[in-house]
């Protein structure tokens, strides 16, 4: 078994090596190559259950055609909470920039996913971009493209309201304009008007629109001054919308960059019911934030109005404060003058800036989930501020405009995915090595394994492990000629089989080492397994199992580190044999070591101001 022993430790190393590399790669998957997070807990048991959802980009303009993304990287990911890839979309959406992507969970009893595709890199312009809602089996319920005039789907917002039946889109309009709100009535020139619009989801219809055109002077931006030159087209960003949301009385919040300013507009007639922040504020506040991003109502009623929001506190060019942090704060209409009050803080657990992009999500056991953008960095915080969790990309080279973490169901139609390859020097050595995943599932417990004597044989179980992360490798004693697998559940139920696969076998034994004279001839599974069928399927306590292999696996990494110290390859030989079994569940313990505690995150991802955040 010495070529066994090679294997293995070539895995070993490999595994090791991989923890100094950003993106994993999978046998299973040779197209994708996904991010990997470096995650630190403080409190695992006051976290609320849920995936992470990001969207990671490399630069936030559509790429150029010449320049792909190959493998497949930029897209919609969905991650679990140890940072184990769950679903990768980015193949699926040939590797274009995806927004503001996160589960729907207010539109039926089903699970849905919604993101914005960006526009693409074209110069007739008839690719506007896209907002998508999916099922839960990744196959879309609606693809909601631009019906007006609008150059494209705008990339900050796409806010699916209860029902489905309607979502919330940011949308920008350039106009030629006097200049009188500056005090130049005799000049002119242009500007970008923010506003937004709502959207029939099925057929893309623009069912209200709203613009800053007209509500909102010139002379109220930060960023436009009165002795500001006139622009040329598309004209100057004087309001830089980035969200939108509706509550119950039919009246949106929205916020504003660059007037530091949340606005209740009214669903209505559009009037400007009141201003929050900003140099025209119509409340007493005790608190001060600019440059937010993503404002979310909380609760609204008549008189009370609780919104969350990011106060970024800085741009690329300049700071109000110190540090960002999430806010949550109530308003008081009932009392004049109004007042507006902070509820709670939270600020960047490393003490820095978000100058773009972010995102501030309440969940459902109270707690606050933020996603400061830069480095996919976030973190989670129990409503008494402690931070309970932080994680980013441990990649420099991605962001994500926001993050999230929803609780999902995910059932993909396409069947899981096994690789098998045999290796061995003689006929009486031979391994059968299986890796195994199931992209966008979210409750594999166990896998089990099966093998043919022909691909339209009866199958055979030949063996069960525990789903340790995305993919999962299994060894088998013997040359298995066609295998599949099952994912089960924890209750014993099958989610999904494979399809049959023929194991893959050197093009040419004797280059590969082996010392036969011949080619092997493959194992009948029923002979070499039908004795130890029962035993596997006699397995009661996956969780006991689960801990039996973690536990000899740990014994396996610190044997490892030890060796690694001294160099003692055949003490480190001997030290696994002395383990036994369970070698698939170390090897994949020492991969998860791969998600090292996160350390520092940069404050500046130095985008131009035109690349709008």
């Amino acid at each position: 078994m010495l070529f066994f022993w090679v294997l293995f430790l070539f895995s070993m190393r490999s595994a090791v090596a991989d923890s100094d590399d950003d993106l994993m790669s999978f046998v299973t998957l040779p197209e994708l190559r996904a991010l990997k997070f470096d995650v630190a807990y403080y409190d695992r048991e006051a976290v609320d259950d849920g995936y992470w959802f990001v969207a990671p980009y490399g630069v936030i303009e559509p790429e150029t055609p010449t320049k792909q993304w190959k493998p497949c990287q930029v897209g919609p990911y969905i991650y679990d909470a140890d940072g184990g890839l769950v679903w990768a979309g980015s193949c699926m959406f040939d590797n274009r920039n995806i927004f503001d992507f996160k589960a729907v969970n207010n539109i039926d009893d089903q699970p849905h996913l919604s993101f914005i595709l960006q526009h693409a890199y074209h110069d007739d312009g008839k690719d506007k971009g896209i907002g998508y809602i999916l099922d839960q089996h990744y196959e879309p319920d609606n693809a909601v493209a631009v019906t007006n005039d609008l150059g494209a789907f705008n990339m900050h917002e796409f806010n699916v309201l209860d029902g489905g039946k309607t979502a919330l889109a940011c949308a920008y309009r350039s106009a030629y304009v006097d200049l009188g709100d500056l005090g130049r009535p005799d000049e002119h020139g242009w500007l970008t008007a923010g506003g937004f619009v709502e959207l029939d989801t099925a057929t893309g219809e623009v069912l209200f629109e709203w613009s800053t055109r007209g509500d909102i002077p010139i002379h109220e931006s930060v960023k436009v001054h009165p002795d500001s030159p006139p622009s040329g087209e598309p004209g100057w960003d004087y309001v830089h919308v980035n969200s939108v949301d509706k509550n119950a009385a039919g009246d949106y919040l929205l916020s504003a960059r660059f007037t530091n300013t949340l606005y209740l507009v009214s669903g209505e007639d559009g009037h400007i019911i009141w201003r929050l922040g900003g140099k025209f504020s119509d409340f007493v506040q005790d608190f001060t934030f600019s440059k937010q991003h993503h404002a979310r109502f909380v609760e609204s009623n008549a008189t009370h109005t609780t919104v969350s929001f990011l106060n970024n506190a800085s741009d690329e060019l300049e700071q109000g404060e110190d540090t960002s942090a999430a806010l949550y704060v109530q308003v008081d209409t009932s009392v004049s003058p109004m007042t507006a009050r902070l509820l709670n803080r939270y600020n960047r657990p490393d003490g820095g800036l978000t100058r773009l992009r972010g995102s501030v999500q309440t969940l459902p056991n109270g707690n606050v989930f933020v996603g400061w953008s830069e480095r996919g960095f976030q973190s989670e915080h129990s409503p008494d501020g402690k931070v309970l969790m932080q994680a980013s990309f441990a990649s420099t080279r991605f962001s994500t405009y926001r993050s999230y973490k929803f609780p999902f169901i995910g059932r993909p139609t396409t069947p899981p995915d096994v690789v098998a390859s045999v290796y061995g020097t003689e006929e009486a050595d031979l391994t059968t090595i299986f890796h195994v995943s199931w992209n966008g599932a979210t409750d594999i417990a166990t896998w089990k394994f099966y093998a043919r004597v022909a691909a339209d044989g009866l199958p055979v179980l030949i063996g069960n492990t525990t789903k340790f992360e995305f993919e999962t490798l299994y060894i088998a004693d013997g040359y298995l000629d066609w295998v599949s697998v099952e994912a089960v559940d924890k209750d014993g139920n099958v989610l999904g089989t494979s399809e049959v696969h023929r194991t893959r076998a050197p093009d040419n034994w004797l280059f590969a080492g082996f010392q036969g004279d011949i080619k092997p001839t493959p194992d009948d599974p029923s002979i070499l397994f039908g004795k130890t069928t029962q035993a596997v399927e006699d397995v009661e306590d996956p969780v006991d199992e689960y801990s039996q292999a973690k536990e000899a696996a740990k014994a396996v990494y610190k044997a490892y580190e030890v060796i690694r110290g001294v160099g003692g390859l055949l003490i480190f030989i001997s030290i696994i044999c002395s383990v036994g079994g369970l070698l698939a569940g170390a090897y994949w313990y020492v991969r998860r070591r791969r998600m090292q505690a996160y350390l520092e995150v940069p404050s500046d991802e130095g985008h131009s101001m035109v690349q709008r955040s």
